[in-house]
């Protein structure tokens, strides 16, 4: 009976079981949660690159449980989904978030990040879904207005809001209410109106991360840095990199978490003066970033007591003094825990001492900094050291083998730019293997480093510079296959491409510049992406790039060689190149209609070779065009109307010494963005455009930039690429001399029309372009007058008018361009005198010579009428000249009516004639009378 009663409840229960909870074992998902996550994937968008993502997700039987679905996760005893994890799944997009997901009630973990939403909002039920503890929509590009509803998730631990592209915060009055929180990042949001933050942060008391890069905070109000009032004394991190926050404010609020703080992050901010005492207090600090702001001074004394620092950031500032004396207080207490010091760009000066005191240092930045002396061999006892950076200063001296002797850990190694000698023993095996080799400037020749045949495993390689004299080994190419950058130039190494079979693909940016290399150019090496193989010898034609029809070229400088022939048809394979310089070779022939095919090419230079015929039509469709150069050549024909039109990005514009005619089409006025305009030495005539001032660039003041660069993407290797960029040079005439221009080009704003058949006046319009370095219209047969305001030109530099047929008076207002350091006025047809101001009269004479011009400096002084008050314009001397004759026929009138009133009177009026005939003989009597007895008092004494 007992085995009976047994057996019945066992039936019972997995009756229970099946009637209740036998689906859960086989489809634990719960039907209304399911059809939300499928409604969710309706709002995405589906391509063959995330189809993988959701190869699990469906309603097909075999995909019914979508507890088992990719990124889904459910409780195990309720069946409910309690996490959505989707995160960074590239090329993943939506378009809304579906309401349906609030079905998901009992969800506690959502993840989104890097999904683009393109701007769509936020949905209001977000702050429905009470039970989430983790929240991240970062990188998502979400819109609108920012989801205050998150402060309804009182539940919250982990919130991430950054880089969307919200409206304006107005407040945080909704974070208080998230008193569970822990991390927080609001990066990108624009709080900028958000003055509250301090005191919203300060009321999160279980607050350890907080991160606001780059969101335009406002300083904290002084209420805000003193409130210890349920203030979280929670906080670790602090992470407000770019942002503009007041010095004093900003540290006076961290010092209110000085016993918690161990990370610390106000990087590329604003940050001025000393480094504050405040950290003086703060012992618990182990991270330290104040790198790219403007801090000065020197000895930072308060860090002499952060004892647990480990990494301390102060990279690009202005901080001096001796880098000895800035160790020995890092010294005092952080000796045994300081792990990474970067101090590079700031102006520390000394020598290097010995560092052997900081027995955990793993990576050492002191690069671009006034450093002296010798490196110390005890560098070579610190064994954990896993890179050091010296480049950039004046350290002078021997390395050798001892310099590395326990560096077994070392990885990256640069040395670059000072005045060192790397004298290692011929047979030396280096203890480490790098990944990053910067020995630029570092002489070790005349042999090449034999010691290099050891590392097996490097990505970055520059030995440029190194004085070595010797035919490339053998095993130097192909030796690794990590390489993404290798720079030999300004060596002597002549033979290094002699029977090359190396697959280049591997060698992504490569740079051979000023090595004297002869022969032809191997085709091997159109397979890089980046290729710099200017100043040598090469000849032969450059067939090497018909060798693939799909190639990686981004970057082609063979400029300065012998290459000779004509441009190939095979330009068509070059769809990715940017930027293409053959300048200074014998190419010849006419430019292709291929060169079209260069759709993203954005510097094109030709310039120095023997091109003919006109400029290919197909030109037009490299609408990325920033820099044009095809100066001295043999290019004809007329400058076509549609350059203006497609050449809309256009900087920097070179057609000089060619033999291009016709006339100036009015279009080029459309380049808007140009700063330099160079048609000089062609055959050009006709008039100057009126529409000058449609040169936008060239009409404004000042120039941020100092360069003109150029950011592309290019292939680090089959399957990845990289964004890298480029700074252009110019070559030009600049005060009479060629010039190359790079570091500095971006400052250069010049049009040259010089040595052309141009006729008329100089438009007026030309003094709207205030930001005009140079103006060269000389050797023309330019006539009429100089526009009266030429002197707003302030910025001008350099203007040489010479040699045309310019009339009228120098304009006062010319000498009020105080920067004015070349000036030729030279052989036209002006009169007047030199309009007197410090810039005109310090100029040669000759300057001024063969016109009709006087007063200094010339010899020749003006004349007596000529030496009148200057006037401000030809204008203006018009109108004096008219107030002149008004003057004198006033004079005459006044003469007229005076003489004749007084005289005419006397003739026709008796009486008037007779009593001023007798005045007359009264007071010749009288004179008479008086000088008589003058004389006679004289005789009588």
């Amino acid at each position: 009976m007992r085995g009976i009663m047994l057996l019945l409840l066992l039936v019972i229960i997995l009756h229970v079981n099946l009637g209740h909870g036998g689906a859960n074992m086989t489809m634990r998902c719960r039907e209304n949660e399911r059809e939300a996550l499928l409604a969710f994937k309706q709002g995405l968008i589906m391509d063959e690159d995330n189809q993988v993502i959701f190869s699990s997700w469906g309603t097909e039987a075999a995909k019914q449980d979508c507890c088992r679905w990719k990124g889904v996760s459910c409780d195990n005893q309720t069946g409910h989904v309690v996490q959505l994890d989707l995160q960074d799944n590239d090329f993943l997009q939506g378009t809304m978030i579906s309401p349906k997901l609030i079905e998901l009630k009992h969800l506690r973990y959502l993840d989104l990040r890097g999904i683009f939403f393109d701007r769509s909002t936020v949905p209001d039920f977000i702050g429905s879904l009470t039970n989430l503890r983790y929240l991240d929509l970062s990188w998502c590009y979400f819109g609108g207005k920012f989801p205050i509803q998150v402060g309804n998730l009182t539940n919250l631990q982990y919130l991430d809001l950054s880089a969307n592209r919200f409206h304006n915060v107005e407040n945080l009055n909704w974070l208080p209410r998230l008193s569970s929180l822990t991390y927080l990042d609001l990066s990108f949001a624009n709080l900028s109106n958000a003055f509250d933050w301090p005191e919203a942060v300060n009321k999160l008391p279980t607050l350890t991360n907080l991160t606001l890069q780059s969101c335009s905070l406002p300083s904290p109000p002084i209420r805000s840095t003193l409130s210890n009032i349920n203030s979280s004394k929670s906080l670790s991190s602090i992470a407000l990199p770019m942002n503009h926050l007041s010095t004093s404010s900003i540290f006076l609020w961290i010092s209110n978490y000085n016993t918690s703080l161990v990370d610390l992050v106000l990087s590329y901010g604003s940050l001025t003066g000393s480094i504050p005492d405040v950290f003086g207090n703060m012992s618990s600090l182990a991270h330290v970033d104040l790198s790219f702001n403007h801090l000065e001074g020197a000895e930072p004394h308060s860090f002499t007591k952060l004892c647990s620092l480990q990494s301390l950031k102060l990279d690009d500032n202005n901080l001096s003094g001796q880098f000895s004396k800035f160790v020995q207080i890092l010294s005092t207490c952080a000796r045994n825990s300081l792990e990474t010091l970067w101090l590079f760009e700031n102006q520390l000066a000394g020598s290097l001492p010995n560092l052997t005191n900081f027995l955990s240092l793993k990576g050492l930045d002191i690069s671009y900094n006034q450093l002296s002396g010798r490196i110390p061999e005890s560098i070579g006892q610190m064994s954990k050291l896993e890179y050091i950076y010296l480049g950039m200063n004046a350290l002078k001296g021997e390395i050798v083998d001892s310099h590395f002797s326990l560096l077994s850990k070392l990885r990256s190694l640069d040395l670059s730019s000072n005045s060192l000698v790397l004298n290692f023993h011929s047979n030396w095996t280096p203890p480490f293997q790098l990944d990053h080799i910067s020995l630029g400037s570092c002489k070790m020749g005349p042999y090449f480093p034999k010691w290099l045949q050891s590392q097996n495993g490097y990505s970055y390689l520059d030995i440029s510079d190194a004085g070595i004299v010797d035919i490339l080994p053998s095993w130097f190419w192909g030796m690794t296959l990590n390489v993404t950058f290798i720079n030999l130039s300004h060596n002597q190494i002549g033979e290094m491409l002699k029977n090359l079979t190396v697959d280049f693909a591997n060698y992504p940016e490569v740079h051979l510049r000023s090595n004297g290399i002869e022969g032809q150019i191997p085709a091997t090496l159109s397979q890089a992406s980046y290729l710099d193989l200017s100043n040598n010898r090469f000849s032969g034609s450059i067939s090497f790039l018909c060798a693939s029809a799909a190639m990686s070229l981004t970057f082609l400088n063979i400029s300065n060689n012998n290459l000779s022939a004509e441009l190939p048809e095979c330009l068509t394979h070059l769809g990715n190149l940017v930027m293409l310089d053959l300048s200074y070779n014998a190419l010849s022939g006419k430019i292709p209609m291929t060169i079209g095919s260069l759709f993203g090419i954005e510097t094109l230079k030709l310039r120095s070779n023997e091109f003919v015929g006109e400029l290919p039509l197909s030109l037009k469709n490299c609408t990325s065009l920033m820099v044009l150069d095809l100066a001295d050549n043999q290019l004809s024909g007329s400058i076509p109307k549609w350059l203006g039109a497609s050449f809309q990005k256009l900087v920097i514009l070179m057609l000089s010494s060619n033999h291009f005619n016709g006339s100036l089409p009015s279009q080029l006025c459309d380049l808007i963005h140009i700063q330099i305009l160079d048609i000089s030495v062609n055959s050009i005539s006709g008039g100057i455009p009126n529409c000058l001032k449609n040169f936008t660039t060239l009409s404004q003041k000042g120039n941020e930039n100092l360069t003109v660069e150029h950011s592309y993407m290019r292939d680090t290797d089959q399957h990845s690429s990289e964004g890298t960029s480029y700074d252009d040079d110019a070559i030009f005439i600049w005060k009479g001399s060629m010039q190359v221009y790079r570091n500095t080009l971006g400052l250069v704003r010049s049009i040259d029309f010089s040595s052309n058949r141009l006729t008329g006046e100089i438009p007026s319009e030309i003094s709207h372009l205030v930001g005009l370095v140079s103006l060269n219209l000389s050797r023309n047969q330019l006539t009429g007058q100089i526009t009266p305001d030429i002197g707003k030109l302030e910025s001008l530099d350099s203007l040489d008018l010479s040699r045309n047929h310019i009339d009228g008076r120098i304009p006062t207002s010319l000498s009020q361009i105080y920067r004015l350091g070349v000036l030729d006025l030279s052989h036209n047809n002006l009169i007047g005198k030199i309009p007197t101001g410090t810039q005109l009269q310090s100029f040669d004479p000759s300057f001024y010579a063969g016109n009709q011009l006087c007063g200094p400096p010339l010899q020749n002084l003006c004349d007596s009428e000529e030496i009148v008050p200057d006037q401000v314009s030809n204008e203006e001397d018009k109108d004096d000249q008219l107030l002149r004759y008004g003057f004198y026929i006033s004079m005459g009138l006044g003469f007229f009516v005076g003489f004749w009133g007084v005289c005419g009177s006397l003739i026709f009026i008796r009486e008037w004639r007779y009593t001023y005939f007798k005045l007359l003989n009264f007071l010749s009597d009288w004179l008479y009378v008086r000088v008589m007895l003058i004389k006679r008092k004289l005789t009588d004494a």
